[in-house]
């Protein structure tokens, strides 16, 4: 009976004393396409992943990489300018949970969760930068008949402006943990990369040159998502051999951080990024802080 006591005396613990419901990975990325039909054979017939109706917005198609990850193609808007992101996800066990924790935090959530057809629990803020940031806690997906050429995106990337101002909200609030960083270059940091807090998925601050102004084609590289591979000589060997390059695609290449990677594009430009799980080669710029995802 002492506990009911406690509660009595002391009332219930004040929402700033909450902790934080699990955030155990990415849900999805969100992009635009002017011609959904062209976006249907890179999602569906090269990528392999499961055409769905998006509950969220149904003039929306869902590409299912698993159960509860997925890209979501949107309708390119008028005015869209060179972005085609629209929003990135993560997945929680809990969004009413973590609405009211961000709301004890002052940072401005919606006045309630939606809860969409196919089970899943949503809700959308912004960053400090304003992009927009949705939290899913999943529903589930039936994935017969896909031929994903990975099964788990392993992470996401966004442009980023400025590092200190995004850290503001995914790593003091959120707690998003140090996993690597680096640039093409030796001396400049153009990529920052921090997991999840309860899973090893990762998102990547893409980090533009001071002042410069990006084409569509830039910004297409860098919001971006990645997809992981166990053996990356294998999966593009099955692409090819299926006809499932009919985009633009780059060479497999050893990354600075040691990993190989595999660059294809979607019609719009953005990219997607095959990338093993483990470094074959020590990584530049800066440790691994943190475990590697897993297939």
């Amino acid at each position: 009976m002492k506990a009911p006591t406690l509660l009595l005396l002391f009332g219930a613990l004040p929402l700033a004393a909450q902790q934080r419901p699990a955030i155990d990975g990415i849900s999805h990325i969100a992009v635009y396409a002017r011609d959904m039909a062209a976006a249907q054979r890179y999602y569906e017939h090269d990528m392999g992943l499961k055409k769905a109706a998006d509950p969220e917005n149904s003039a929306g198609t869902r590409y299912y990489v698993n159960a509860t990850q997925f890209v979501e193609v949107l309708p390119l808007p008028a005015q869209a300018g060179i972005t085609r992101l629209d929003h990135l996800a993560y997945k929680t066990v809990n969004a009413a949970g973590l609405r009211s924790y961000l709301a004890a935090k002052h940072v401005e959530v919606p006045a309630t969760i939606q809860a969409l057809n196919d089970g899943s629990k949503t809700f959308s803020v912004k960053d400090p930068e304003g992009n927009t940031v949705e939290f899913v806690q999943p529903g589930k997906a039936d994935l017969s008949g896909a031929q994903p050429i990975g099964t788990r995106i392993i992470h996401v990337g966004m442009v980023v402006h400025d590092r200190a101002k995004e850290d503001t909200f995914y790593r003091e609030i959120l707690n998003f943990r140090p996993y690597w960083y680096g640039g093409g270059t030796d001396g400049r940091t153009s990529w920052v990369s921090q997991q999840t807090p309860d899973a090893n998925e990762w998102l990547e601050y893409m980090l533009p040159r001071e002042g410069q102004e990006l084409t569509q084609k830039q910004a297409g590289v860098m919001n971006h998502y990645s997809i992981g591979v166990v053996n990356m000589e294998q999966a593009v060997s099955t692409l090819a051999a299926q006809d499932r390059l009919s985009t633009e695609h780059s060479p497999m290449q050893i990354g600075r951080d040691g990993k190989w990677q595999f660059n294809s594009y979607d019609d719009e430009g953005t990219r997607t990024e095959l990338m093993e799980f483990t470094p074959v080669m020590t990584p530049c710029c800066s440790p691994i802080t943190a475990p590697h995802p897993k297939p």
